[in-house]
């Protein structure tokens, strides 16, 4: 196995615990973080000046104006053959932008999705990456230590933005597979003659084509809380839900389940939906269907 050093910027849930499987690989791992309780070194330049050329630097940040603000700054102290590695979740295109603004210095630039969430230190994070062969070589070693066990679980995607790309594409599924889930088991909760919401998700974990760990996850979740009644029906979405689709149209792809989906998250943000109050009002109109009016405390 060939040690190396790396540098990882972002030491957050994701990163703190990448860290430490790294270190566990028999890796050389120095962080930086904003807080200093986290942090090995004070700053980027402490970092840059730490580590041995050639230099191999893993950007875990929120995508977007803190990934550029750290590659900016990582353009000014990195030398021609280093390499910089953005395992957040920007978007492909801001790749393909801090690609070439590096090459202009020499550095290199990998591109990696990164799924695995907290189960990642002991399970092993599933790698999908992008840019040239000479530059996924440089970060391989960490690759390695970073994925599950197996032959599965890591792949060089292609060219620059490619690893991203495959992640939000990734991410797209898992919002579909989710609202399959979730739809069925309320159609479940629905029915007087279905006794057993939870058992009926659990005995799916075996034997059954939809059996996943999304349904072991959900299992675990009826498990601390049957009927989910200490949670709000509000579901947040990630910016790579909505790249899915914008990719989807920009290449003519139908893609329905996962847009759906994403609209379903939207809905769950209205309290009182005014599209609902629309369609009540449409009801009544042409079929004389009742409505309810708005109590004193509802949303106007």
């Amino acid at each position: 196995m060939t040690v190396m050093q790396l540098g990882l910027i972002g030491l957050g849930k994701m990163g703190g615990n990448m860290r430490e499987r790294i270190r566990r690989a028999g890796h050389t791992v120095i962080g930086y973080d904003r807080d200093p309780d986290l942090s090995d070194v004070a700053s980027l330049a402490e970092l840059a000046d730490t580590l041995e050329a050639p230099r191999v630097v893993w950007v875990m940040v929120p995508a977007g104006a803190p990934t550029q603000s750290v590659i900016d700054e990582l353009a000014g102290l990195l030398d021609a053959g280093d390499v910089v590695v953005d395992g957040g979740n920007s978007r492909w295109t801001d790749d393909e932008k801090h690609a070439a603004e590096l090459a202009e210095k020499g550095i290199g630039f990998v591109d990696c999705g990164v799924s695995g969430g907290v189960h990642g230190l002991a399970n092993g994070y599933a790698l999908m990456y992008g840019g040239e062969a000479e530059h996924v070589a440089k970060v391989q070693p960490v690759l390695d230590a970073l994925k599950p066990e197996g032959d599965f679980g890591a792949v060089h995607a292609g060219k620059v933005g490619a690893g991203h790309f495959a992640k939000m594409v990734h991410n797209g599924i898992e919002y579909a597979m989710m609202q399959a889930y979730a739809e069925g088991w309320e159609l479940l909760e629905a029915v007087d003659s279905v006794t057993d919401v939870r058992e009926i998700f659990r005995s799916w974990r075996e034997g059954t084509v939809i059996r996943s760990w999304l349904l072991d996850l959900a299992v675990n979740a009826l498990d601390e809380d049957e009927h989910l009644e200490k949670l709000r029906g509000f579901a947040q979405d990630s910016g790579e839900g909505r790249w899915t689709v914008e990719a989807a149209i920009d290449n003519s792809v139908p893609l329905p389940a996962i847009t759906a989906s994403l609209f379903a998250r939207f809905a769950s943000r209205q309290e009182d939906s005014p599209q609902m109050k629309m369609i009540a009002a449409l009801r009544n109109q042409f079929g004389g269907h009742a409505v309810e009016a708005a109590g004193p405390s509802a949303p106007r």
